[in-house]
């Protein structure tokens, strides 16, 4: 880390309970944006590569990935996932998005899916992100947007889960609201050539609201922004438990609809 950008705690961390949402991922529901725009010949690096589900994806439409995370612990995760699925063109990195150990124009295309929300800087990483990057290459963001998050019906527990959730992410000097910002960051990091846009994804049937709610019933109670929230005093376990239970009543809902907002960028540098 550079002495300007203090290492913070991860706000989800990696219980089971976040990997279950974190391995759903793919590069179709998650980098639709940046598919089009990918070449065979292409060298891409995958900042924050997390569990390695979009990574292993992405490696099946260019010739060579360079994925990263901030510790060899993280980075283990995405090495069980290439392994598993046979993926053999993955280069695997310890990296810091502020201060990236790659020369400048090391690569066509650089990707980064839900890690801006995480850092300290973003502006710094999205220099970071353009100056790895070859001239006339794409420079891929893709963050959610909490304060976006929309559900139905109307469960008082899952608002109050919004709040923590921000209270605790802001806490670890991140900005869960990232979405909305990704423009003005791309305008302040000196990117000029950018294109914005948006999309979500829905969990309405039982299947999917099941999945979701339950997930995030578990990572309330057991996850470590569980713990951050009880540490400091923001929230108590019981309140927690409560929390929890909105979810599952939430899920179990015939009504239960939930679209979740994310922001992306494209920028050719």
């Amino acid at each position: 880390m550079t002495p300007d950008t203090p290492q913070r705690q991860y706000t989800h961390g990696h219980h089971v309970s976040v990997l279950r949402s974190h391995r759903w991922r793919t590069a179709e529901n998650s980098a639709a944006h940046l598919l089009p725009h990918l070449r065979p010949g292409d060298r891409l690096l995958d900042v924050g590569a997390g569990p390695g589900t979009i990574t292993a994806d992405l490696a099946g439409f260019v010739a060579e990935v360079v994925a990263t995370e901030i510790g060899e612990d993280e980075l283990q995760l995405s090495r069980t996932t290439a392994a598993e699925r046979g993926v053999t063109s993955i280069d695997f990195r310890v990296a810091d998005v502020h201060a990236l150990d790659f020369p400048d124009a090391s690569f066509d295309v650089v990707h980064a899916h839900q890690v801006l929300q995480h850092v300290t800087d973003p502006v710094q990483a999205l220099r970071e992100l353009a100056r790895v990057t070859k001239p006339g290459g794409i420079v891929a963001v893709r963050d959610s947007d909490y304060g976006g998050f929309r559900w139905w019906p109307e469960v008082p527990a899952l608002d109050r889960w919004l709040d923590l959730y921000r209270t605790a992410a802001r806490a670890n000097s991140g900005e869960p609201d990232a979405g909305r910002r990704l423009l003005s960051w791309a305008h302040a990091a000196g990117l000029t050539d950018v294109v914005a846009t948006s999309s979500t994804w829905c969990y309405a049937n039982p299947e999917d609201r099941a999945w979701w709610g339950g997930m995030w019933a578990d990572r309330i109670r057991h996850s470590a922004i569980a713990a951050q929230l009880v540490d400091s005093g923001a929230a108590t376990p019981v309140e927690l438990q409560e929390i929890s239970a909105g979810w599952r009543e939430w899920a179990a809902s015939d009504d239960g609809w939930i679209s979740i907002l994310h922001g992306e960028i494209l920028c050719r540098v």
